[in-house]
């Protein structure tokens, strides 16, 4: 069975651990491509317009020999409306709200979809396939020492991913962070910031410092074990996402391929 270092807080090697069945899981990014977009379709709200909008006039036609276009307009007026091609007027072809965004994935493709994107996170080729910027000597599953949970200062956590080889990727993400185009940018999502390292824990209790202290750094996301999905370790439906385990995490994962 292979094995992976334990890093201690200190960024040296404190040992050596097994690394769990789950990350030998064949790779199938055909799979995973499909329960994140999935996923992303379950979560999306259903809009558009009211069902009288641009249909609430009082109106009535001039008919013809005027001159002018036969279209509705406002009673007692001039002013045409209702019509697609005029202000205040209906929209021509809206997005329906009834319309079901909803996709099924079979129970066993999703089971299979996070196997193999948590396998995908101990795969160097696949990590650097997805653009993350490490050290060749950085060994997968990147596996730290669980003191790394009771770290209250975002600097100590800075420098315990340069020691370990991994503080390049913090840099890209942190330089990488741009003004969204589009609407975006005038709706509390201004700037799009590249996704880093993935730090999965055991749980959230003794977990807590580390919580506060890395989600302040760009592109930083911390999660347990068990809110672990495909759509956290495969952003956009790629797989190999930078991702530091603690001891206890990497433990937990050793029953997911039962």
């Amino acid at each position: 069975m292979a094995t992976t270092n334990v890093y201690s807080v200190s960024g040296a090697v404190a040992e050596t651990i097994e690394v769990p069945a789950v990350f030998t899981t064949p790779y199938r990014p055909d799979i995973i491509k499909k329960a994140v977009l999935a996923a992303a379709a379950n979560k999306r709200q259903p809009y558009g317009p009211a069902p009288g909008a641009g249909m609430r006039h009082s109106v009535s036609t001039w008919g013809k020999g005027r001159g002018t276009a036969r279209v509705q307009r406002v009673h007692d007026g001039r002013k045409a409306t209702e019509s697609p091609n005029n202000v205040s007027g209906r929209r021509a072809h809206p997005p329906v709200p009834e319309r079901i965004w909803d996709q099924k994935v079979n129970k066993k493709e999703l089971k299979i979809a996070r196997q193999s994107a948590v396998a995908a996170t101990g795969r160097a080729a696949c990590v650097k396939a997805r653009g993350h910027k490490f050290d060749d000597a950085v060994t997968f599953p990147i596996v730290v020492d669980d003191a790394f949970a009771d770290i209250k200062a975002t600097s100590e956590v800075i420098d315990l991913f340069e020691k370990i080889g991994i503080g390049y990727d913090l840099d890209r993400a942190k330089d990488g962070r741009k003004i969204r185009a589009g609407r975006g940018t005038m709706r509390n999502r201004k700037y799009r910031t590249p996704v880093s390292v993935l730090v999965v824990v055991k749980d959230d209790e003794r977990a807590a410092p580390i919580f506060k202290s890395a989600s302040n750094i760009p592109g930083v996301t911390i999660e347990e074990v068990k809110t672990l999905n495909t759509s956290i370790l495969a952003p956009g439906g790629d797989a190999g996402r930078l991702t530091v385990y603690t001891k206890s995490a990497i433990e937990a994962l050793g029953g997911w391929t039962e």
